[in-house]
């Protein structure tokens, strides 16, 4: 991090390392929502754009890699790196994990020197961002957390969806919180997503982002809903980072002033493209554009 210099935008995250089983094949490969968020930002303007991630020095090579595309990466040393395994069925909105290695979780002290407007939380397992960290990082910037690895308890080596015990306590802090349908109804018991979003809004909530996979999402701000489309891919090859590469989009187009509905949009459109292929998001934003202006298909 540069001296007293205070990102747009900075996402807190493990990079991890990733054996993803899908119908097609079997991909070894660097993963975490650190690592789909840098390698997203690297495509658009991450000019104002810095990474905090933690890893064992055995995999920096993924660090090198996206500090070679112009990303300011502060890596907090970790003895072992998080090691996921990610299996999907023919339906990519299905998937089965197991954790095979955990990482140290993050402190308040390792971030003292980090200064942004908005600080995403790319949290993968639930001890990742204990409460005294969130309750700091909410006094320093916007706080943005993906719900997903609150949600996520390790059993053995079984990833289980289990609730947030701290729920009620954190949400409070916490301004744009991202969901997909399992989560929002292990949150709040709701399988309606409105009924889902009001609820997470009346715990603290001012940005309640609800992914619904091919179904599109909604996003519930100010008292007013939004329809986001799913733009149809031309092909499904790898859902893995799809949620990480929504908020990529939503938070960059958020922090460039645009409205609630064109962030949707663009981070719906930057899904489409990353759908493709294995792998972070590579197109660029123009790719974007023309997917929601139904000008080419990804």
């Amino acid at each position: 991090m540069k001296d007293n210099e205070k990102c747009d935008i900075c996402c807190v995250g493990h990079i991890t390392l990733d054996k993803i089983i899908t119908p097609r094949h079997t991909v070894y490969m660097p993963g975490g929502t650190a690592f789909y968020f840098a390698h997203g930002m690297s495509n658009l303007d991450h000019s104002n754009f810095c990474l905090v991630t933690s890893l064992a020095e055995s995999e920096m090579k993924a660090v090198e890699d996206i500090r070679a595309k112009g990303i300011d990466v502060k890596v907090l040393p970790s003895e072992r790196s998080v090691y996921f395994e990610n299996k999907y069925g023919e339906n990519q909105n299905n998937r089965t994990q197991r954790v095979l290695a955990k990482a140290a979780p993050f402190s308040k002290e390792g971030l003292e020197d980090v200064e942004a407007k908005v600080f995403h939380l790319g949290t993968l397992l639930a001890d990742d961002f204990s409460p005294e960290v969130v309750k700091y990082l909410s006094g320093k910037g916007r706080l943005s957390v993906d719900a997903q690895g609150y949600l996520r308890e390790v059993v053995g080596e079984q990833v289980n969806h289990t609730d947030w015990p701290d729920k009620l306590e954190m949400l409070k802090y916490i301004d744009i919180l991202k969901a997909n349908e399992k989560e929002m109804e292990v949150l709040t018991g709701e399988t309606d997503p409105r009924k889902a979003a009001k609820i997470l809004a009346s715990w603290g909530v001012k940005e309640v982002l609800l992914t619904l996979g091919d179904m599109g999402s909604i996003i519930y701000a100010d008292g007013k809903f939004y329809d986001i489309p799913a733009y149809k891919p031309d092909d499904v090859v790898d859902a893995t980072g799809c949620g990480d590469t929504y908020m990529t989009g939503y938070l960059y187009k958020r922090a460039r002033g645009a409205d609630y509905e064109d962030a949707g949009k663009f981070a719906a459109a930057m899904c489409t493209i990353k759908l493709g292929a294995s792998g972070p998001f590579n197109g660029t934003e123009q790719d974007v554009i023309d997917v929601i202006e139904g000008k080419s298909q990804a």
